[in-house]
């Protein structure tokens, strides 16, 4: 049975473009001392929920990712399927994060690391535990909405995109640790995982058209910041990878020596039937992301759908 597909060209992946595929950063460390430091699975927009047999679906996918024997997950964020409604309830909230706890327990012992996406948080209960974002924070365990950590020569730094007033951004504070967090560590290559692409042309696929085209591109598909990245980026060649979702589709953007990587939801279209009939978003199935990282910061990529019988 043939579950993966890996991208090497560029052109149309999974329905959306790709503006290039390579594999990528200049190369620091003489190429016969080259060596995979790092496998990582990133996943994405899991919704999860007791509906469409969505657990169990995710514990498919889980178990793969335990096969592929990972050194961390990481976790992008729309964890849960939607608390951010105005109708959810309590009961709804801890129903999903329950959903959320039993499934992890398939990967445990690996060590996951998240963002926070824009269904995560529940305003409908203010002063409750389960409240906003400090809630979040409980139910996956972590103290901060954003905050970095180093592994193997890499240097992680997870941010929260959103922003109070706009998504796709970063407050003043944020923004200046993260500035720091990067002049700091020139030393290691960077990798920076945000829910919202920093820089992604999924944006203009999912957009409709008009007389101009689909071209307009809101703060929800690439961050409204994203020129003042690019700055920083240009000036600290150590960053290598930015990793995103929130789209639901699946693309990879090459720009000025840095990778940005929107990889598709492992949902797909919310579990739920897709334009496929079964569960693909335009075209992009239900799947995780596996990359492996290099001592000198190159890296490669494998997109894996994991409900693919063919």
């Amino acid at each position: 049975m043939k579950r993966r597909e890996l991208i090497k060209s560029l052109g149309l992946a999974a329905g959306t473009l790709a503006v290039s595929n390579i594999a990528e950063a200049s190369a620091t460390v003489p190429a016969e001392k080259k060596k995979k430091v790092l496998k990582v699975a990133h996943i994405t927009d899991v919704h999860i929920r007791p509906e469409h047999n969505a657990v169990a679906r995710f514990k498919k996918c889980l178990e793969m990712i335990k096969k592929d024997k990972v050194d961390l997950i990481l976790n992008g964020g729309d964890t849960i399927y939607a608390a951010d409604y105005a109708n959810i309830t309590k009961d709804r909230v801890e129903q999903l994060w329950s959903c959320w706890k039993e499934s992890v327990e398939v990967v445990k012992g690996i060590p996951m690391h998240h963002v926070l996406g824009n269904h995560d948080m529940w305003w409908q209960g203010k002063g409750d535990e389960l409240y906003g974002k400090p809630g979040v924070l409980k139910m996956l365990g972590i103290a901060h909405n954003y905050y970095s950590y180093s592994q193997n020569g890499w240097h992680f730094i997870m941010l929260d995109s959103n922003h109070s007033v706009s998504p796709g951004m970063l407050d003043d504070e944020q923004w200046n640790w993260f500035v720091q967090e990067v002049e700091k560590n020139t030393d290691k290559n960077i990798l920076i995982m945000s829910h919202y692409p920093l820089l992604s042309c999924t944006g203009i696929t999912d957009n409709k058209s008009d007389v101009r085209g689909p071209f307009k591109i809101g703060g929800g598909s690439n961050h409204t910041d994203v020129l003042k990245f690019i700055e920083v980026f240009n000036k600290n060649k150590n960053v290598k990878i930015c990793l995103s979702g929130h789209i639901h589709l699946l693309d990879k953007v090459w720009y000025n020596d840095v990778t940005y990587m929107c990889n598709g939801a492992t949902s797909g279209f919310w579990w739920e039937p897709g334009d496929d009939g079964k569960s693909a978003y335009r075209q992009t199935v239900p799947g995780y992301t596996l990359l492996n990282l290099y001592n000198d910061g190159t890296f490669d990529s494998e997109y894996v759908k994991y409900e693919m019988n063919t």
